[in-house]
């Protein structure tokens, strides 16, 4: 395998999806379950908890606020210190390459009693920031941040927040539940508004810890909280992550493969309606709830896909699926058009501009737009790309090389961890092969 800091991923093409595997857990429900468990009332007990790195750092950062973790590597007990009962951290908090921890923590520590700094590696310094700092500020938070809107995030304690309503001006679930947690805070009531529905994981959790949201159509309001109760988890594995074998069994002759125990919320599962719109021979098997979410086993078979215009009002919700979408749209017959998804360019990296890089380098025509991208479809060449430090886009192209007319090698796939820890021996159980270089 290779050092630290110079993964490289080599796929051979062939190879077929097969059998049952099951992802690890949904890394969005991992990040809320911890930090509301932090400030719930009693000790909270997480199963199937994503051991990812950006959950990790999510986890470190209330371990130095004083709250009591265990973590097995199989189930995580939190001891809650209740919604005052955090403490001031002695250094900076760094966050890694998560943006969701840095956003949704920013929304509550700004009503916290002490001062915080939020850092974060490289790629996260440069990430926007002003889109949850700017509607904190109307809530009477106080904090600082780089003259171009990125951390390091300054917060100052012991501001009374108040409660805004507040119109997003993009379908973010990032920026909706900073906004709900701070709400727990403020007095009054909070109102959020939609333009497009996004995943409401938090809504659901909330009401988990004994603290009810109340949405109606696109409005979302929540009350100044007296407490939250702890109470125990069972986390679905994650869409995301599923995502890549829901791809790489599509479009590989001959395959057939059952994912276990996949949440399929139904803010979240925007993607099996683009793939099914594409051609994709998909179908959800024993469907039922856990822990208040959605979850089924997704059976998939290996099927020919057609280029589609996607719908744009299925984008917001599909938005971390892209890389993988346009993978499968770039071996499918004809032209596939993205419009709507300008989100893509500030994640991890400029995804447009990192998938266009990739799809250039192997042979398949593509263009960008601002806000999206046209694909002729082909058959991917086989050669090296760079992921730009990007885990979707590493894994994206992985399963690309899975049916490359030659050899694919992907460099910079160090970050995968932070969501998927263990993809390539799963990938490598499944059929596709793959292996470190």
């Amino acid at each position: 395998m290779s050092s630290k800091n110079h993964c490289r991923f080599r796929v051979t093409s062939g190879g077929l999806i097969s059998g049952r595997i099951t992802v690890p857990g949904d890394k969005s429900i991992s990040h809320r379950a911890l930090m509301l468990g932090a400030i719930a009332e009693g000790e909270t007990k997480i199963q199937g908890f994503l051991q990812g790195e950006d959950t990790l750092a999510t986890a470190k950062a209330f371990q130095q606020m004083g709250v009591d973790i265990e973590n097995d590597g199989n189930l995580v007990r939190i001891q809650g210190v209740g919604l005052k009962g955090l403490c001031q951290s002695n250094r900076p908090i760094d966050l890694g390459n998560s943006g969701t921890s840095v956003r949704l923590m920013t929304g509550l520590l700004s009503a916290q009693s002490f001062d915080s700094e939020l850092i974060g590696d490289k790629s996260l310094m440069t990430r926007p920031m002003l889109r949850v700092i700017e509607p904190l500020r109307t809530m009477n938070a106080e904090i600082q941040c780089s003259d171009r809107g990125t951390l390091p995030i300054h917060i100052t304690g012991g501001r009374q927040l108040k409660a805004i309503e507040y119109v997003l001006p993009v379908a973010s679930a990032q920026l909706k539940s900073c906004l709900l947690l701070a709400g727990l805070y403020a007095e009054g009531t909070t109102t959020i508004i939609e333009p497009q529905a996004t995943r409401d994981h938090t809504e659901r959790m909330f009401k988990a810890f004994s603290h009810p949201v109340i949405r109606e159509e696109n409005k979302i309001t929540i009350n100044k909280a007296n407490r939250l109760v702890a109470t125990d988890m069972n986390i679905p594995a994650d869409f995301s992550s599923a995502a890549f074998f829901i791809v790489a069994a599509t479009i590989t002759p001959g395959s057939d493969v059952v994912i276990g125990n996949v949440g399929v919320n139904p803010t979240r599962d925007a993607m099996l309606k683009i793939m099914t719109l594409m051609g994709a021979d998909i179908e959800l098997l024993n469907e039922r709830e856990q822990s208040g979410e959605p979850v089924a086993d997704i059976h998939i078979k290996s099927s020919p896909l057609q280029g589609i215009n996607i719908p744009e009002e299925l984008v917001p919700i599909a938005i971390d699926e892209f890389p993988v979408i346009l993978v499968a749209a770039a071996n499918a017959q004809g032209t596939t058009r993205l419009s709507g998804a300008a989100e893509l360019r500030v994640k991890e990296s400029d995804r447009i501009q990192s998938l266009l890089d990739g799809f250039i380098a192997t042979g398949i025509k593509a263009e960008a737009t601002d806000d999206g991208m046209i694909i002729e479809g082909g058959r991917f060449q086989g050669g090296e790309i760079n992921s730009h430090g990007d885990h979707r886009i590493a894994m994206a192209f992985a399963v690309a090389g899975m049916v490359s007319a030659e050899n694919m090698v992907i460099n910079d796939c160090d970050n995968v961890a932070t969501s998927f820890p263990g993809f390539v021996e799963l990938a490598k159980q499944a059929g596709m092969d793959i292996d470190y270089v």
